[in-house]
C-alpha cells in the first residue's frame, strides 16, 4: 500500500501502518532524496523499490546487507529491462546492489518465471497501471505463493485498478490509482507465534486484535492449520480469541505451504514440541529468504534433538519422529532471520528456558514481540556474555 500510495497522483491516507523495520526502510527509501538507499535485510523493499525507481526520474542505487546481495533479483531486472528500464548490477549480474536510472518505460506483454518469488510479480503488477498501454504478465512454470499475487490484486482493486489474473496471465490496464482512506490489516504471519504459544500451553486463552476473517492474506489459513494442533479460533468484532484445549487429533501433520511459506518455521517447531511428525511441501522459496530457512530449521531443531530431513532443493521438509541427543542449554542462532527468533522463543515452554542470539532481529517485522511475550507472562532477559 505504501508503493501504491507513492504511485498515486493523489496521496491517500493509510492507517495502522506497521512500525517494523521493513516498513520504515521502505518509507525512508521513497521519501529520502539520497541517491544511495540501503534496505538492509528487507527483501520485499528491494524488489518493490527496484520496479518503483525504474519509473522515477533520476538515478538511485539500491543496496542492502551481505545476505541481500546473495538473494536473486534477476527475473525482475530482466523483465524491467525488457520494458526499457536502465538497471546496472554493480557487483554480480542479477543481484543487488543495483544502480537504476529511472524515467520512461513502456508497457507491453512480458514473460516471467513464476516459480522463484511472488515479490517479483507483485512489483511489476503495481507499476503496471502507470505504464502506457498497461502491462500483461505471462507466468511460466507453477506460480509460488499465489496467495500473495491475489493479495496484491485485491489491494490494487481497493485503489481503483481493475487488474485480473486467470492463473497463468495477469492483465493490468493503464489506469490511475485512486487511493482514499485505507486501514491496514493486522498481520496474520505475526499472529502465528501466538497460535504457537496457545498450542504449547493447553488451557490458555489469548485475544489478538484486528485480525479479520475475510482477509486478503494467505497466512489467514492459520486458523485452520492450528485447529489440527488443538487451537480453536473464534472471530469477534475486535479480532480473534484463541483457546487451546490441549488435544491435537492429528498423529501426523502433512501440508502444502506453497501459499503460506512464512508459516513453515512456526508450524515445524510447534509440531516437534508436540511430537507430531510432519511433511511439509511447497517450501522451495525458503532457501532464498533472509537465510536458507530449511537449513536453519534442520540445524537449530537438531540442537534440541529433532532430526529433520529435506529435499535437495528445499522442496520439502519433514520429521518422522526421530529424536537424537539434545544439547544442554543450546543457543539458537537466528541467521539474521526474524522468523527464526520468534518461532523458537515459545519453545521455552517445552525446554524450561531457551536462549536466542541476535534478539533485535525481530524488529524486521514485529518490534514489540519481546514486550508482548512479557505481557503474556514469559520472563525475557538479556544473557550475560
Amino acid at each position: 500500500m505504501l508503493i501504491i500510495r507513492a504511485l498515486s497522483e493523489e496521496s491517500g491516507s493509510l492507517h495502522r501502518i506497521s512500525e517494523s523495520d521493513d516498513t520504515r526502510l521502505l518509507m525512508e527509501a521513497i521519501d529520502s532524496g539520497q541517491e544511495v538507499k540501503d534496505v538492509g535485510h528487507a527483501g520485499t523493499a528491494m524488489r518493490f523499490l527496484t520496479a518503483y525507481f525504474a519509473l522515477q526520474p533520476g538515478t538511485v542505487t539500491l543496496t542492502g546487507s551481505d545476505r541481500m546481495k546473495q538473494r536473486p533479483l534477476y527475473p525482475l531486472i530482466g523483465a524491467l529491462r525488457e520494458l526499457g528500464a536502465e538497471i546496472e548490477c554493480l557487483e554480480k549480474e542479477g543481484y543487488p546492489p543495483v544502480r537504476i536510472t529511472g524515467g520512461y518505460i513502456r508497457g507491453g506483454n512480458i514473460r516471467i518465471d513464476g516459480g522463484i518469488s511472488s515479490q517479483f510479480i507483485s512489483a511489476l503488477m503495481m507499476v503496471g497501471p502507470i505504464l502506457e498501454g498497461g502491462l500483461e504478465l505471462s507466468l511460466s512454470g507453477k506460480a509460488v505463493s499465489e496467495t500473495y499475487i491475489q493479495m496484491t490484486l485485491a489491494l490494487m482493486k481497493e485503489a481503483g485498478v481493475p487488474a485480473r489474473f486467470d492463473g497463468h496471465k495477469i492483465t493490468v490496464p493503464q489506469h490511475d490509482y485512486q487511493l482514499g482512506s485505507f486501514t491496514v490489516e493486522a498481520d496474520w504471519s505475526s499472529a502465528s507465534y501466538w497460535y504457537q504459544v496457545a498450542a504449547l500451553l493447553p488451557g490458555s486463552r489469548l485475544k489478538l486484535p484486528h485480525l479479520q476473517r475475510r482477509s486478503v492474506q494467505g497466512d489467514s489459513v492459520l486458523a485452520d492449520l492450528f485447529s489440527h494442533l488443538g487451537v480453536t479460533t473464534r472471530f469477534t468484532e475486535e479480532g480473534v480469541e484463541l483457546h487451546a484445549a490441549g488435544d491435537h487429533p492429528k498423529n501426523r501433520f502433512d501440508h502444502d505451504f506453497i501459499g503460506s511459506p512464512d508459516l513453515v518455521q512456526t508450524c515445524a517447531v510447534t509440531c516437534c514440541a508436540l511430537r507430531v511428525p510432519f511433511r511439509f511441501t511447497g517450501t522451495s522459496t525458503l532457501v532464498i529468504k533472509e537465510t536458507d530457512r530449511i537449513a536453519a530449521l534442520r540445524s537449530e531443531l537438531g540442537k534440541l534433538g529433532f532430526i529433520l530431513s529435506s529435499g535437495p532443493r528445499g522442496e520439502w521438509i519433514s520429521w518422522d519422529g526421530t529424536e537424537g541427543t539434545r544439547r544442554d542449554h543450546p543457543l539458537i542462532r537466528t541467521y539474521h532471520d526474524h522468523r527464526m527468533a520468534m518461532a523458537f522463543a515459545p519453545l521455552s515452554v517445552y525446554t524450561g528456558s531457551i536462549s536466542i542470539d541476535d534478539p533485535d532481529v525481530v524488529t524486521k517485522s514485529y518490534p514489540g514481540y519481546w514486550s508482548d511475550l512479557k505481557k503474556a507472562g514469559f520472563r525475557v532477559g538479556e544473557m550475560e556474555d
